[in-house]
């Protein structure tokens, strides 16, 4: 709670300011570098404080380490209808799947829906990121991914051969918020234990396990266990079916194959990815949808709760409230996380983000 009450607000046009320029400092071309810096303060606007600007002192060692092509000839590979598969020529994950989302839009417009694969990518930020950009369009936007690290092995063994292989599900609605559900399929997504471990904040019990089975709380300790699934065998079995999608499909690293990019700067990790965008209106009229969605959603709110328990919410409210909050406000930034953008600022010769 200390640390809350420390926390410095910095306006969002500051960040994408100081994002965009860490980049152009180590190549990146203005445009993408700006790309970039946008799709990344979108993140820390929303909440996702594990995968917007936390992320980019990682990003930059791993362009330094020639891990990631700062001029990446990102194109459609395969192409039908209703599909495509992106080529991300290992540029750097965020132009990737804005790309990807956008062709996928494009496609659903006259196909109704459409699947848009990606590989040869690379981390590119929260799930929900992409999958509400269809849902700005009036579709319902759905992204899974290969994570960029093995944290996971599959049901009652010790070999890390899968990851936390996200999904996000964006459902537009009319007057009331989207409905947006972006979540690992651990417990916990590993951003989160590489911000407890940055805090310098142990874990609650249930995030991880040790090799002998027994609970693992601090969060710099990691390495000495794994994540564990949602819904026990459930969550690995959706772990696997996701990367399959994600990965194998698209032709993108998948089980032994995933390169760990915490621990490794040089090497290229074709990240796989997919977007799926749903035109509503190929189903019905939007107008009486998004009615429909609002009807829910209330009935949803207003139903009886149980003892105890103050509100029933739905996804996506938790990021609605802190989008407003943030663009209003500022957005928060801990003591630690700031004093390694400075630092990094100071090693690119970029004006710091504290001043």
């Amino acid at each position: 709670m200390a640390e809350q009450n420390q926390k410095k607000r910095v306006a969002g046009d500051r960040l994408r300011t100081f994002i965009a320029a860490a980049f152009e400092a180590v190549a990146v071309p203005n445009a993408d570098a700006h790309t970039i810096a946008q799709l990344m303060t979108q993140a820390d606007i929303n909440g996702s404080e594990g995968h917007g600007v936390f992320r980019l002192p990682q990003y930059i060692r791993r362009i330094k380490g020639g891990a990631v092509n700062v001029k990446p000839n990102i194109r459609i590979e395969r192409e039908l209808a209703g599909m495509a598969l992106v080529h991300g020529d290992n540029g750097m994950g965020h132009l990737v799947m804005k790309l990807a989302a956008e062709k996928a839009i494009e496609k659903a417009k006259t196909a109704g829906v459409a699947w848009v694969g990606a590989r040869w990518s690379n981390h590119a930020g929260p799930a929900a990121l992409y999958a509400m950009m269809p849902a700005q369009h009036n579709m319902i936007g759905l992204y899974m991914a290969v994570g960029s690290a093995n944290h996971l092995p599959p049901w009652g063994g010790l070999d890390m051969l899968l990851s936390t292989n996200p999904i996000a599900v964006a459902v537009p609605a009319g007057e009331e918020p989207a409905v947006i559900l972006d979540m690992a399929t651990t417990v916990a997504a590993y951003g989160k234990v590489k911000t407890k471990a940055q805090r310098g904040e142990m874990m609650p019990e249930g995030w991880m396990m040790d090799r002998d089975g027994k609970p693992l709380t601090d969060p710099k300790r990691a390495n000495e266990g794994f994540l564990l699934p949602i819904g026990g065998y459930k969550g690995y079995g959706l772990a696997l079916v996701l990367g399959l999608l994600a990965g194998n499909l698209n032709g993108a690293a998948m089980g032994k194959d995933v390169i760990d990019f915490n621990n490794d700067d040089t090497s290229e990790t074709n990240t796989g990815h997919a977007i799926v965008a749903i035109n509503i209106e190929a189903f019905q009229d939007i107008k009486e949808f998004k009615q429909g969605m609002d009807t829910l959603i209330r009935d949803i709110r207003d139903s009886k709760r149980l003892p105890g328990v103050d509100r029933i919410r739905l996804p996506g409210e938790g990021t609605h409230t802190t989008r407003v909050d943030n663009e209003k406000n500022g957005i928060p930034m801990p003591p630690a996380l700031l004093a390694a953008l400075d630092q990094l600022a100071g090693e690119l010769k970029i004006e710091k983000l504290s001043r």
